[in-house]
């Protein structure tokens, strides 16, 4: 009976706890570069709801006077205020939002449709539009820029939640870590990330546990993801996920039950 019991316990044990397998990033060797990593450096293009930040600087006090009409008075004041430049949160919490209709509402010039353009087309766009107040392209320089990217994870993360990270480029890696990294229950080996596009929303998993991760047509996230790190089954079970808990649980439930058998006997 007590080989019996001995048994048990060692299968529970082994089947509660999280391989360490499951709980390593980048296990062995990422792929050559292919079709993929080329996919991963195409120009972003805007959608709706992206934050871009516009940067325009002239050379003489006259051409200045006549950009800064051009520009938000919240961005020009604060260009005036900030010194070494913008701070990060001020980019994205006054930069021009992608309206519904894929455009941004600039002063004077009016409504300007940048939806499916990178940054590099709307600023050509943008130089062209200003050349008509201006006397030369070379008085100005435009620049464009996300304001940052912002993205929702969820699911077993430290702290999930709508995030910003003000960046023009960022991977999966650098989301996760920005929300805490994964939590022991959380499983590396499928996570899912959702993705606006032309279709709809698409669905999208990434295996973190490979070096394979690297090469994902997800591994670069892009503004509005949304990232979903799922649970392991351990955690439905309540058994633990280190040996130590699942040992714990063990012999909590043994406990319970000799505690029931001596009860009843005395009975």
């Amino acid at each position: 009976m007590f080989k019996q019991f001995l048994l048990l316990i060692a299968l529970v044990f082994l089947a509660s706890c999280v391989p360490n397998k499951d709980l390593v990033y980048l296990q062995g060797k990422p792929l050559p570069k292919n079709e993929v990593y080329k996919l991963n450096n195409q120009p972003y293009r805007l959608q709706v709801d992206d934050v871009i930040h516009i940067d325009i600087k002239a050379k003489d006090t006259m051409t200045k006077k006549v950009i800064a009409l051009f520009l938000k008075d919240d961005l020009t004041q604060l260009q005036t205020n900030t010194t070494g430049g913008f701070e990060n949160n001020a980019r994205y919490e006054y930069g021009y939002n992608v309206d519904k209709h894929g455009n941004i509402r600039l002063p004077y010039l009016g409504e300007m449709n940048v939806l499916g353009f990178t940054t590099k087309e709307v600023r050509i766009k943008l130089e062209k539009a200003l050349l008509e107040y201006l006397k030369n392209e070379n008085d100005i320089f435009v620049t464009v820029t996300l304001s940052g990217i912002k993205y929702t994870i969820m699911g077993e993360v430290v702290a999930p939640g709508p995030k910003v990270i003000y960046q023009n480029k960022v991977t999966i890696f650098d989301a996760i870590s920005n929300a805490g990294d994964i939590l022991l229950t959380g499983n590396k080996k499928n996570v899912e990330l959702w993705r606006k596009s032309v279709q709809g929303r698409k669905k999208y998993t990434i295996d973190l546990t490979k070096a394979t991760a690297f090469d994902s047509d997800i591994f670069y996230i892009q503004p509005n993801d949304i990232i979903n790190v799922k649970a392991l089954r351990q955690k439905s079970w309540g058994t633990g996920t280190t040996g130590l808990q699942s040992l714990t649980t063990i012999i909590s439930v043994f406990s319970l039950v000799t505690s029931t058998i001596l009860l009843i006997k005395n009975l």
